[in-house]
């Protein structure tokens, strides 16, 4: 069984940054990927960022140059650095994991930014 944890969500003004954190327990061993999805009212749940477990990463075309995806060394951990933020990035914010063909979700954290 697999828990996330996210945390570092908030309220920030257009312009601002965040840093959103997801914290992985349980049976995680390669190969696998950490995602962040956001989601707002009456809207699918979209993938803003992945990263796998060799280190590639893969961004929204809506995100790319202002947000940045890492993990720690130990790979549990990853993060999700968001600079510029603009209005239109406020949603609730999803950490994911997908390996052994399962996809475990957090519990989100609200990011919303005013403009």
């Amino acid at each position: 069984q697999v828990q996330l944890v996210e945390s570092g969500g908030g309220l920030v003004q257009a312009g601002g940054s965040l840093r959103l954190s997801c914290a992985a327990s349980g049976s995680i061993f390669s190969p696998y990927v950490m995602g962040w999805y956001r989601q707002v009212p009456g809207k699918q749940r979209e993938l803003v960022a992945a990263i796998t477990s060799g280190g590639i990463t893969n961004y929204a075309d809506s995100v790319k140059g202002r947000f940045t995806i890492s993990r720690d060394n130990a790979g549990i951990t990853v993060y999700l650095q968001m600079n510029s933020l603009k209005p239109e990035d406020t949603a609730v914010y999803y950490c994911n994991v997908y390996l052994r063909l399962r996809s475990y979700w957090g519990q989100g954290t609200q990011v919303t930014v005013s403009s």
